[in-house]
């Protein structure tokens, strides 16, 4: 994203009230958008609690990539080495199992009961998880979590 686009907010609001996650957590989208443009926010803990739903990007009325932005100035901390203990916990166990929320036995129950077999993930391709863990591998994805 831009820096210049960032710039064109004008700080009203949409992204702010928009958000499901503010009304539950300490997230103020309005806030990182103006802060990123004038400091380093990698260490703000907020910036993890954007769900990534895309509502405020949607209602934008500047059509700013908001979300992008979010996901664009995680991305940059944890090349910093910053990362919520959680995402981090999530991100280990994506690489050991294929799956950052891997099904469990009541819900692989649960699917079987009502006709849905495994997803189509490493569940059904136990097989894939080594192809899963090159990639993250190559993508240098293992050692950013570290």
């Amino acid at each position: 994203m831009k820096s210049s686009e960032i710039l064109t907010c004008f700080q009203c609001g949409t992204c702010t009230g928009s958000c499901p996650s503010g009304r539950y957590t300490s997230l103020n989208v309005r806030r990182i958008v103006k802060d990123s443009v004038k400091k380093d926010i990698s260490g703000e803990p907020d910036l993890w609690m954007c769900t990534t739903c895309y509502n405020c990007q949607e209602r934008c009325p500047r059509s700013i990539k908001v979300t992008d932005a979010i996901l664009q100035l995680r991305s940059e901390a944890v090349k910093k080495g910053r990362i919520l203990p959680a995402h981090r916990k999530v991100c280990r166990f994506l690489i050991k199992t294929g799956h950052a929320i891997p099904i469990d036995d009541v819900h692989s129950a649960i699917r079987k009961k009502i006709g849905l077999g495994a997803p189509e993930t490493v569940h059904k391709y136990p097989e894939a998880l080594k192809e899963v863990k090159k990639i993250l591998k190559s993508t240098g994805f293992d050692e950013l979590v570290k």
